[in-house]
């Protein structure tokens, strides 16, 4: 059984760094990216199980980001967890496309917020697997 692949998208590298470190640990493969649209790209070349994507990014933001990969016929059905500071009414009026993703997760990431996130991320994974 090969590893599942979860790529990383924000512009806070010790962000991407505790992400990274925590996700390996539990046994995922993990690609990262620092911007939106690096984020964008990775997503389509590298097709990721799951994609944590920040939603304020500079240039392009984790709106845009989620927009476009939700247009895309390769990358539309990626689960996609969002985090961000900002509290899940400010995104859903920022932009609707932040209600097509699976999840919402608060930052600064705590204890509690890392256990949640990672048991989400182990049921999406096991989801898609089984779906596959």
């Amino acid at each position: 059984m090969s590893k599942k692949k979860i790529l990383v998208i924000d512009d806070e590298p010790n962000n991407i760094h505790m992400l990274k470190t925590l996700l390996e640990i539990n046994g995922y493969k993990v690609g990262t990216a620092i911007d939106g649209r690096e984020g964008i790209e990775k997503t389509k070349s590298e097709k990721p199980d799951l994609v944590l994507l920040d939603l304020v990014m500079p240039q392009v933001d984790g709106y845009q980001v989620l927009e476009e990969l939700q247009q895309g016929s390769e990358t539309r059905k990626i689960p996609v967890i969002l985090f961000t500071a900002a509290p899940p009414e400010v995104a859903a009026q920022k932009g609707s496309s932040a209600l097509d993703a699976v999840d919402y997760v608060l930052k600064p990431f705590d204890r509690l917020t890392l256990a949640f996130l990672l048991e989400r991320i182990r049921d999406l994974t096991s989801a898609k697997r089984s779906a596959d």
